[in-house]
């Protein structure tokens, strides 16, 4: 099923899919592809990227392991043996003492420990420079503290990210530059949050398919999101009304 042009339809529209596609994404990753240590969970919590986000976690309490200490016997892909195929990727360094001073602002309340966090950007990440700042900032916090992140971005650059959420975030720990490739403004970005930063990026448009992106687990282990699938199966409870909508040429 190609991807949709969100933008036709009002913001709650798109936010009732937005949370059947979570909803989705959790049920796919629980249901098998994350290794038996982690599971995924939507939450709506004050944390690094705000309401509705899908947290992976993994138990304090051994599970196939000792505590602190998953086992990723199965399920996990090393990047040394697949790498991710994203056709954009780049890496940064990051300070220590940075990284030491974020570590300690902000500690989860829950017994169990956030892994990565999966993002899917609504309109309102993007509405206004504060919004936007705002997000970039709890992103950046995120991959500071160690969470490995995925953002999906199916909503076309504004004057305050002209080149994507990407750009956005990546400008915060490398002077490298990102432009989206002509015709292709949407963005779908997975971060490796090891003390070198990686990210890999597809950009994509309306009217493509998604393709399967890496979450990470740990800095050399991903597991792959069926975007397209999770997509398909959320897109079926779409009111017919909007359906057609979106369907139009």
């Amino acid at each position: 099923m190609p991807i949709h042009d969100w933008t036709r339809v009002a913001a709650g529209t798109w936010h009732d899919f937005h949370l059947a596609w979570i909803a989705e994404i959790r049920n796919a990753l629980n249901g098998g592809i994350l290794p038996a240590d982690y599971y995924a969970q939507a939450e709506q919590i004050a944390g690094p990227l705000g309401p509705d986000v899908l947290t992976l976690q993994v138990p304090d309490t051994p599970v196939n392991g000792a505590a602190g200490q998953p086992s990723l016997s199965a399920g996990g892909v090393a990047v040394s043996v697949a790498p991710p195929r994203m056709r954009m990727t780049a890496e940064a360094e990051m300070n220590d003492y940075v990284l030491k001073r974020r570590t300690l602002v902000i500690r989860h309340v829950s017994g169990d420990r956030i892994v990565a966090l999966l993002e899917i950007v609504s309109p309102g990440n993007k509405a206004a420079r504060y919004a936007l700042r705002s997000f970039v900032e709890k992103a950046v916090e995120a991959l500071y503290r160690g969470y490995h992140l995925l953002i999906v971005d199916l909503f076309p650059p504004t004057r305050r990210d002209p080149n994507g959420i990407h750009a956005a975030i990546w400008a915060e720990f490398s002077d490298d530059s990102f432009e989206l490739p002509a015709g292709e403004p949407l963005t779908l970005a997975a971060y490796s949050a090891g003390p070198r930063k990686r990210a890999y990026v597809e950009p994509t448009a309306v009217g493509r398919e998604l393709i399967d992106m890496p979450l990470f687990l740990e800095e050399e282990i991903y597991v792959n999101v069926p975007l397209e699938a999770t997509y398909q199966a959320a897109y079926k409870g779409v009111p017919r009304r909007w359906q057609r909508v979106l369907a139009a040429p």
